[in-house]
């Protein structure tokens, strides 16, 4: 994976830059030691807010800055109650059955619900990734862009479900990776194919975001084709929780940008699914997707819980929620300083650069009773590992302030420990 130098390289159809076994031999004995501390692999039970009880730990309760709930809709008792009606009224789980042939009548009510909650054509799946291994391939195959291959130009901070698919991608067309929002390399490549489409995060996982305006300009100029993975921007951006990139975008999003998102994170349910921008698209995903052909639907639970949420999107308790999310973050920047410091995106990331430091520091954390995440190789690159929080609605203005309070004390101790 860091084979080459950041954002160089092409695959020409093996998916050759892949390289599973090194990844594992580097960042094996890190995984070790963030087991051992017992930061990974976690098991809790969910309490009122942000806190968690862990059985294992005789019940000991932390607050949790892990969770991508953005705006702690994921134990909001409406969602809850939406999820729990919908069991009830179709007394069934899950349906083993592909999509292609039998549905939940439920599940069609939802998807034309988000359709018209987001103005798109949206189909849904069980996770992002899903979604994500459904659409790439169709993109690559040229049946979205004229009956041309494009050339697939990914991000290099592209979320690991997007990069993941590059080798299935190359078997269909040429690949590229360019450096982080590099957009001059993009456009080079617009200028020098005929057809491209660029694969990238709406929000990033470790903060910052695309632009998305000048995407569209080079949409415009080059007819570029955007696939945009939005699953931490959905529903803490516009006005009907929409995301980060379909709120920049006005009108419909036409045939040459496809969105995806997820129903947990902001949403506050569970699933994953596509904004699509035309009938033909739809018709094309809805036989020929794999996660539509050959899997099955959300269970019930999870449409009935989206089907709450969407509805909660239409009330103004969405702009209270995305309110207190920016008044937690305010809250945490002017206690911690980190590179995201003042961006409206409710992801922070506090780098130590030693792994080892990292994952201390979120056992020290831990100690205090904050669940935080320890990020080092792969999930970013080698020698800045650090801690990644997400303060979220759910906190109490009292949960960030003591988190604060302790990452200033956890970075005082590391300083010092390396003086000595």
């Amino acid at each position: 994976m860091e084979g080459k130098a950041p954002g160089q390289g092409s695959i020409a159809g093996n998916g050759a830059q892949r390289n599973t076994s090194s990844l594992i031999q580097y960042a094996q004995s890190h995984f070790d030691a963030a087991h051992f501390e017992g930061l990974m692999a976690v098991y809790g039970r969910p309490l009122e807010g942000r806190a968690v009880a862990l059985p294992h730990d005789r019940g000991r309760q932390v607050i949790d800055f892990v969770r991508c709930s953005y705006l702690g809709l994921d134990n909001h008792p409406k969602i809850v109650a939406g999820a729990v009606e919908a069991l009830n009224k179709y007394g069934t789980v899950h349906w083993s059955c592909a999509r292609t042939r039998l549905n939940f009548s439920i599940l069609g009510d939802l998807e034309a619900a988000l359709s018209k909650l987001f103005a798109a054509r949206v189909i849904t799946y069980t996770t992002v990734l899903a979604a994500n291994m459904s659409a790439l391939p169709l993109v690559a195959s040229g049946h979205l862009t004229g009956g041309v291959k494009p050339v697939m130009v990914f991000d290099r901070f592209a979320h690991a479900t997007l990069a993941f698919h590059k080798g299935t991608i190359a078997a269909e067309t040429r690949v590229e990776t360019i450096r982080h929002n590099d957009l001059d390399a993009l456009e080079k490549l617009c200028s020098a194919n005929k057809s491209v489409a660029f694969v990238c995060d709406g929000v990033y996982l470790m903060g910052g975001s695309a632009d998305i305006e000048r995407l569209r300009r080079l949409q415009d100029r080059y007819g570029l084709f955007l696939y945009i993975d939005d699953a931490h921007g959905i529903s803490i951006f516009g006005n009907h929780g929409e995301g980060f990139a379909r709120s920049q975008i006005d009108g419909a999003l036409g045939e040459r940008t496809i969105i995806a998102a997820s129903l947990g994170k902001g949403f506050g349910a569970s699933g994953g699914f596509l904004m699509l921008g035309t009938a033909r698209q739809e018709e094309l995903f809805r036989r020929f997707a794999v996660a539509h052909a050959f899997s099955a639907s959300l269970n019930v639970a999870a449409i009935g819980a989206a089907l709450a949420s969407q509805q909660l999107h239409r009330t103004k308790e969405l702009a209270e929620l995305q309110a207190t999310l920016r008044s937690r973050t305010a809250l945490f920047d002017s206690l911690v300083a980190t590179k995201q410091l003042g961006t409206p995106l409710p992801i922070r990331t506090v780098e130590t650069g030693d792994e080892l430091a990292a994952i201390g520091a979120a056992r020290a954390l831990l100690d205090r009773g904050f669940y935080t995440s320890a990020i080092f190789f792969p999930t970013v690159a080698r020698g800045r590992a650090g801690l990644r929080l997400c303060p979220t609605a759910g906190h109490s203005e009292d949960d960030v302030l003591a988190l604060g309070r302790a990452i200033k004390e956890v970075l005082a101790e590391i300083s010092g420990s390396r003086l000595r």
